[in-house]
This record gives C-alpha cells, structure tokens and sequence, in this order.
C-alpha cells in the first residue's frame, strides 16, 4: 500500500463516492443515512452518469410490489436462473449475494427516500420459456415519472439521454403498441410531459436518486475529475480531483467508492480488457476506464466475463451533446417484421429479435478461414417496414436521411451497391419469406420467445409479431457497426460480498468498494438480462455505505447458515 498523503485537505469526509450514477448516489444517500458525512464527485459537467442513459429498469426478483400481485418468486429461484446462465463465467457467492439483497435494498431506499416503483406489466425475463427458473413477469421494475422541477438549481444539472422518449413509462409504450408501433403513442401525454419535464425511464432513476442525496444536503460536486486514490500506507483515505484547474484533496475517513462506470469511450481498453474492435458508444467521453487507473496503483485486481456488446449505426448529420456522432441502437429494430440481417454472403446468422443469440454470432471467428464471418453485417428491409415501423430514429413519415446506406428496386442491385453476394442474398430472402408467411423460422427461431414478442414485436402482426416478408420495393440497407453495451464491460474491478476491491493477494484494500459497472460482473458471467447493471449498482452502493459505517449487512452468512450452502442449482430446459 502506497502513502502519498497531501500536506492538506480541501474538504474532509467520511465517505467519498467517485461518480454519481445510481451506485454513486445509492452508496452516498445510505452512507448518509447511516451516520457518516459523504460526498459525489462528478467528473462531468452533469450528474446521473449512464443511469440516466438507460431505460431506468431494475431486476429485482421478488420485490414487494410482485409480492403485492401474488407473484411467486425467490432469492433462491432467481439465483439458480442467474447461476444456470452465467454458464460458470460468474461467481455463485456474487449471484446469491445480489439476488438476496435487492430486494431489501429496494425496500431500504423506497423507506428511507420515498423511492417509487412501477412493475414493468407483461415483461417476461429473457429465457421465459427456455429455464425454468425464469418468470413470466414481475422482476423487472421502473421508477415512477418524476417532475424535474423538484431538483431545483440542479434540474439542468441532471443528465438526460438523447436516445431515449424520456417522456414515456414502459406501460405507456407496450399501451401504444411496443416499439414497432411508435406512430401510434399517445404524443400529447409525451408533449404533456415533456413541457412539464416530467422525466421517466433513465432519467428518472438519476433524478430520484439525486434528489434522495439533495434532500440530505450531500455536497455534489461536477466538473471534478478524481485522478488519483489517496492512501496512508494501511488503507485508502482519500482522493486527488481536479478542480477548476488546480488539485484538490478530499478526505474519506471511512471509505472510497469508485462508481465511475466501464471504459467503452476507450477504443484501446476495449480491445484490451474485452475483445471489440471499432466499438461505437452511446455513453458520453468521461467512460473511460477510471475504474482501472485509480484502483490499478493499489492492487487491485481485474476480473473479466463475456462481453455485452450490440449493433447500431450513425444517421448522418446527427450528433450528441459532446459534438460527436450520435450513435443509435438497431437492437429494437432488427427485431421487427419485415427486416433481417445477414452477413456478406448475404445470409442470415442469428436470431435477430433475441439479441443474446445474434450478437454471439456476430463476434463468432471461423479458425478454418481465420475471419469473422459474420462481421461487418447489414440490416435489411423493405417498403413494408418503412411504412410501418420506425426504422431507429426515422419515423414512417419521415424523409430517408439522404448518406444513410442504400435504397434499390431490387435486392440484386442492393446487394451490388453494399458489397454482399446477390446470389446468397435472393436465395436467404426466398427461404425468409416462405417460412416468414407461416409464422416460423426453423433456421434460429426468430418469434418463439415471449421476451422478443414485448421487447420489438408488432402485436398487429399475425400469425408472428417478429416475422413479416421483405417482398415490396424499394429496398433498404443500412450497414451496421459494432455498438457498445451501453457501458457494461465485459472486465472489471474484483469486488467481495460488501463490495469491496479485492487485491492480488485476494484480501479486501482496505477502505476501497466499487459499484456498478465499475466492478467485475461476476452476478451474470455469460449472461445478460435488463435491469440487472441499474439493479446491481443500487446494491453495491448500499453494501458498500452498510460496511463502511461500520455495520455490515449479515444478510448472506444467515443464508447459507440456514441452507447449509449455496441454493441447489437445479434447472430444467423446457420446449
């Protein structure tokens, strides 16, 4: 352990939360709570960090509100669900841990600052219908709308997202027909909201919690970079920031919580600690990896499990608040009728409404042939589903952005311009198309999930609301690039069950927790399920605040005391 204490402080606390998303305000609210002074330092000029950026869902298994319904769940039930699928990438202790505690941290935090939730009605977990041990419903939560105005001077302070229709909950949607169907929401409740800002989704996780750390009077401090951890040769107690151009010194007499999210904005880190190359990134440039380079002179030890990754694609002209390319997810869109995607050869590789199974394909690497065979790839669609649907931000009745991929009367031509094989792209559409009219696809399976029917599935479409035929010109290519997993890294800090950073040695650094995407996601391992990276830093952070104030959750000790080990991970595949 290093001492490289300052000659003096510029402001002393018990604990200092380095980011201010959910895991950074969850951990400062509940340290606060607890009896300890704490602080956020935000490195950029907003706060909300990507919580803010995301759908603002929580997958907490057996929730008070699923409780409420008489929905049947566990801890123990959804552990083996996370255990089954992490496909031993995780830790079983993490997946216990977290499934044990969300429910009683939601509690905590809906007591202690009137945290409001919604169930997300009718949202299966992903591999309903495949596990047994999914749910048809009830694990997956949002917070309520929230009226922006409550935050006060901090309102334009607080980070909302470009990409997201923030002035909408997910029952307002699924009421509007899903995804597919955006023409036909209720614009005026949207406009409603929007003129009042009253915020929902991700944006209103963020204001929540920055509202739940304003009401405790938590000095929050933006624009203030923390470059490195400050330690007294036994443990950490304190950091180094940046601030208005000259250092600045914060003490933590109790604890340092590093929350500063993954590295995606790194194109050198993702090809390193993950195995992406050229990602494109929805999350703004302070995600850079500062996980890594505060905690790395200590120790600290990495630990990595399979990426997260997506597809999407730039619309020319646009941009984000930063001046650079704003980037647009294809996850929701290639799930729709009438679009597919195929590789060069022109064929299709995946199962495009579960985007688990297709960005898999997508990083696949043929030893044979040494190269990616599915890689670039290509959205394909016609006439019908331009007409229909929104293809990303384009809405049915809007001019096609003029640089944006190729249009053709037919898919020989289309083909030629985007650099794929005619032959291999007629023959995939027939082989499409005939099965599309059916209602099946016994290639991947495109619509047997009840995930992918609530996630981009036109409920109008029959007899299958993610198949539907590309047959009428003109027709459409967008090529599509590698897009990041909206800041959830496939490596990060090691972390133990009070969510602290584990050394080399496999000991705790001792005043040193990480949360969130800052740390290692040993909770799901190969697997990937919405709700659980906001669920998950809300957890973390409130472990985190629980041992630094001295009274550590024993939550997870009394479990395995009480079962004599870890629940049995028996699971069963269904058809």
């Amino acid at each position: 352990m290093i001492d490289n204490r300052p000659d003096r402080w510029d402001l002393e606390a018990d604990f200092v939360a380095v980011g201010s998303g959910i895991g950074g305000l969850a951990a400062a609210i509940a340290a606060r709570e607890l009896g300890l002074q704490s602080v956020v330092l935000e490195r950029s000029p907003k706060l909300g960090g990507v919580t803010a950026l995301s759908m603002g869902e929580l997958w907490v298994p057996d929730n008070d509100l699923a409780r409420a319904r008489g929905i049947e769940d566990s801890a123990e039930r959804a552990y083996r669900y996370l255990a089954r699928l992490s496909l031993g990438y995780g830790s079983d202790e993490a997946i216990y841990n977290f499934t044990l505690h969300g429910r009683e941290a939601l509690a905590w935090f809906a007591e202690r600052i009137g945290f409001e939730t919604m169930l997300v009605e009718g949202c299966p977990d992903y591999y309903y219908g495949v596990v047994e041990e999914a749910v048809a419903e009830g694990r997956l939560l949002e917070p309520a709308p929230f009226p922006a105005a409550e935050l006060g001077e901090w309102r334009e302070r607080t980070r909302v997202s470009p990409q997201l229709p923030y002035g909408m909950t997910h029952a307002d949607i699924a009421a509007g027909g899903g995804v597919a169907n955006i023409a036909r929401w209720d614009f005026a409740r949207m406009g409603e909201r929007l003129a009042r800002d009253e915020r929902c989704l991700g944006p209103a996780l963020a204001a929540r919690f920055v509202k739940g750390a304003l009401a405790r009077r938590i000095p929050l401090f933006v624009d203030t970079a923390v470059e490195e951890l400050i330690a007294d040769g036994r443990r950490v107690v304190g950091v180094r920031a940046r601030r208005e151009g000259r250092p600045y010194f914060v003490r933590a007499s109790r604890g340092v919580l590093i929350a500063t999210s993954s590295y995606e904005r790194r194109q050198d880190y993702n090809r390193t600690l993950g195995r992406q190359l050229e990602l494109g990134s929805m999350v703004f440039s302070a995600v850079d990896g500062a996980n890594f380079r505060l905690a790395g002179p200590l120790g600290a030890r990495p630990a990595t499990v399979p990426d997260v990754t997506s597809l999407g694609f730039v619309v020319p002209g646009e941009e984000d608040e930063e001046g650079h390319p704003l980037w647009r997810s294809a996850l929701q869109t290639i799930g729709q009728p009438h679009v597919i995607v195929v590789n060069r050869r022109g064929r299709r590789f995946g199962d495009e409404a579960f985007y688990r199974d297709l960005y898999y394909a997508v990083d696949r690497i043929d030893g044979g042939r040494q190269e990616h065979p599915n890689f670039p790839c290509f959205m394909i669609f016609d006439r019908q589903a331009r007409a229909k649907y929104p293809i990303g931000p384009i809405l049915p009745d809007q001019r096609w952005p003029e640089g944006l991929g190729m249009v053709a009367e037919s898919l020989e031509e289309l083909a030629r311009q985007a650099g794929i094989d005619p032959a291999g792209l007629v023959a995939e559409v027939a082989e499409f198309n005939r099965h599309a009219r059916e209602g099946r696809d016994p290639a991947f399976g495109r619509g047997s999930r009840p995930w992918s029917h609530w996630m981009c599935g036109d409920p109008h479409q029959r007899p299958n609301p993610n198949l539907g035929t590309l047959e009428e010109p003109p027709f459409f290519c967008v090529p599509l690039k590698r897009l990041g997993g909206s800041a959830i890294p496939a490596t990060g800090l090691l972390t133990d069950r009070h969510a602290r950073v584990i050394g080399w040695d496999d000991a705790p650094i001792s005043g040193l927790y990480a949360a969130g995407n800052a740390a290692a996601r040993l909770e799901t391992g190969a697997m990937m399920q919405s709700g659980i990276s906001n669920a998950r830093g809300m957890v973390h952070g409130w472990l985190a605040a629980h041992h630094a104030a001295g009274c550590p959750s024993r939550r997870l000790e009394e479990a395995l005391a009480e079962l004599g080990g870890l629940p049995g991970a028996a699971w069963e595949v269904v058809s």
